[in-house]
């Protein structure tokens, strides 16, 4: 062999050793990049099966889908979830008129809106029903709620917010708060404030006296040491609580109702409910709109 020939040959073999090293140097080279970039960096198996051939899915840039990640991985990278622990969101109400009272028996008669106020406690089912009424309706209610009825059944304050209602304060065990002491008083408006704290994130804008229309003068100012600015009072009262028919029930509401006027009603009897369809078509009839009571006085 001549020395030209085995100079090429050298060359040759150089050449190909070269093409082969600067080969797996790129191979690593996009290798790294992979590794280096979290979002797109998975482990995949090799491109050759047992038997060395190469897999054509592979060459195609078709690889196999990477394996699912384990529980631990995808608990890991799952988004957070809200706080089971947080206080909830207190509802949005309407601010008052200026010049509101403090005690509100009726509002501006010059209106054409009503509010039909509940007294909160009784079988949860005929509250839930009493609800879809109005909500099948469109109507805001105004519940004043009983606090030992939402020890028994605290669903129903979200229930009855989550409706498009209102929520307000009815003391805790419904005694005859006027016989009361002033501590004795604060007390009783005090646990149910706190209980709707709890289970709403506000105590409600209105505080209604137990076993009385009206506030005296005392539980007025231990409404006020509570925190309510306003007592919730009523001008048309009839008597749902006897359980008379539904269609006595409608004609005593809608024979004495006019603009302005709010409603005492008591959720748990079942001729309230039977009797509320009809004492929301009598109102749209007289051209009267019922809704809470905060926006019958904003």
């Amino acid at each position: 062999m001549t020395a030209d020939r085995r100079t090429v040959l050298r060359t040759t073999v150089k050449l190909a050793a070269l093409t082969a090293v600067g080969g797996l140097l790129t191979a690593c080279g996009d290798t790294g990049r992979r590794r280096a970039d979290p979002g797109t960096f998975a482990t995949r198996p090799g491109p050759v099966d047992p038997s060395g051939t190469v897999d054509p899915a592979w060459a195609a840039g078709e690889g196999p889908a990477s394996p699912a990640p384990d529980a631990a991985t995808a608990a890991a990278s799952a988004p957070p979830t809200a706080d089971a622990t947080a206080p909830p969101t207190p509802p949005v109400l309407p601010p008052l008129a200026p010049g509101t009272p403090v005690e509100v028996a009726y509002g501006p008669r010059t209106g054409r809106n009503v509010a039909l106020t509940f007294h909160g406690s009784g079988d949860p089912a005929l509250a839930t029903a009493l609800l879809e009424i109005a909500e099948q309706r469109g109507v805001g209610l105004t519940v004043m709620v009983v606090g030992s009825w939402l020890d028994q059944q605290p669903q129903m304050a979200r229930r009855i917010l989550d409706g498009g209602h209102e929520l307000g304060n009815h003391t805790q065990n419904h005694q005859n708060i006027s016989t009361m002491t002033p501590d004795k008083a604060r007390a009783e408006i005090a646990q149910c404030a706190e209980r709707l704290q709890r289970l709403t994130g506000s105590i409600g804008r209105w505080f209604r006296p137990s076993a009385a229309q009206y506030a005296t003068p005392m539980v007025r100012e231990q409404a006020r040491a509570v925190g309510y600015e306003h007592v919730l009072s009523f001008d048309v009262d009839p008597r749902d609580y006897a359980d008379p028919s539904a269609a006595e029930l409608q004609r005593r509401v809608l024979g004495s109702v006019r603009g302005g006027s709010v409603v005492a009603l008591h959720l748990g009897h079942r001729c309230t409910v039977d009797a509320l369809p009809g004492i929301l078509d009598g109102l749209g009839k007289a051209g009267l709109a019922p809704v809470t009571a905060s926006r019958l006085c904003a």
